[in-house]
């Protein structure tokens, strides 16, 4: 007696830890953690936004140049080249805007397991002064471009979620194309096209909309204002009745500001989108941008 009711009590346990260890197994299959997340490392925060809203909750996405940091000075620290190599994806400007590239790529581990994504593939150069402007993402056409470099590069890694990736694509570039067309009418109908920057970053934005940007600082933010230049730029203000000076976050704010004082103009901030400013996303800059430019013109 006592030996069959053990050996139903065994059975019975051993029923029960079955059913316990199926069900622990399902719940465990059914939920998505973090480590499921396709991890994708780019080198600046404008790769992050067009990665993010085409990625959404999919991806989990790593920035490289710590917010604040001009992408030109940043170097590498180990924990960057330790994050880079579990990425499944590197995302890259191009247009020599990460200097520092060479050296990472030396440090990926396996070349097969990671794409390398060069963002600016299909977009047609600007060069001043002999130098390559890097500042590609500042018109809406290239970033559509640059995001479409990046949706391919989630469709070839994660195919299995190429619907929704292609779905969130189309409706971010949809919103970047609206802004551009309404814009482009609206520039259209101005006399005016020519505009006073602190930092030249602008090149791209001005192919986009037929202006022409005067600037302070060069492409690179690089070198002192000679007396020449700042003349020329003064007599460019009083020729053509510049009233707006704008100055970006990581350029010189004192040149600007004497220029400012010496053609009786007002300075006003404009974003360059290297980093996240006064906590807007990418559409809300560049749109912020797009009104404080035209109505700097009209």
């Amino acid at each position: 007696m006592n030996i069959r009711r053990l050996s139903l009590n065994i059975a019975t346990l051993i029923s029960s830890l079955l059913l316990v260890s199926s069900f622990v197994g399902c719940t465990k299959s059914a939920v998505k953690t973090d480590s499921d997340k396709l991890k994708v490392t780019v080198s600046i925060n404008p790769l992050k936004e067009f990665a993010e809203a085409i990625g959404k909750d999919k991806i989990d996405v790593n920035v490289m140049v710590p917010e604040g940091m001009e992408p030109h000075d940043f170097e590498p620290k180990s924990k960057d080249l330790v994050e880079l190599n579990k990425s499944s994806i590197f995302v890259y400007n191009g247009f020599g805007m990460e200097e520092w590239l060479d050296k990472v790529e030396d440090t990926i581990e396996d070349k097969n397991k990671i794409q390398l994504i060069d963002s600016s593939k299909g977009i047609e150069q600007i060069k001043t002064d002999g130098k390559v402007d890097p500042h590609i993402w500042l018109s809406l056409k290239n970033a559509e471009i640059q995001s479409l470099n990046i949706k391919e590069a989630l469709v070839k890694a994660d195919s299995k979620n190429k619907d929704f990736y292609e779905k969130n694509y189309k409706e971010f570039t949809d919103k970047l194309e609206k802004l551009y067309q309404d814009n482009k009418t609206k520039f259209s109908e101005l006399k005016t096209k020519d505009f006073v920057t602190g930092h030249e970053a602008f090149g791209y934005l001005c192919r986009d909309f037929g202006l022409k940007q005067m600037s302070v600082e060069d492409v690179f933010a690089e070198g002192e204002i000679t007396p020449q230049k700042l003349k020329d730029l003064v007599d460019f203000c009083r020729a053509n009745n510049i009233k707006t000076i704008f100055s970006e976050q990581l350029a010189s704010p004192k040149v600007s500001q004497t220029l400012a004082n010496e053609v009786g103009a007002k300075i006003q901030t404009i974003y360059t989108i290297e980093s996240k400013e006064d906590n807007k996303d990418y559409y809300e800059s560049m749109k912020d941008n797009l009104d404080k430019i035209y109505n700097s013109l009209k």
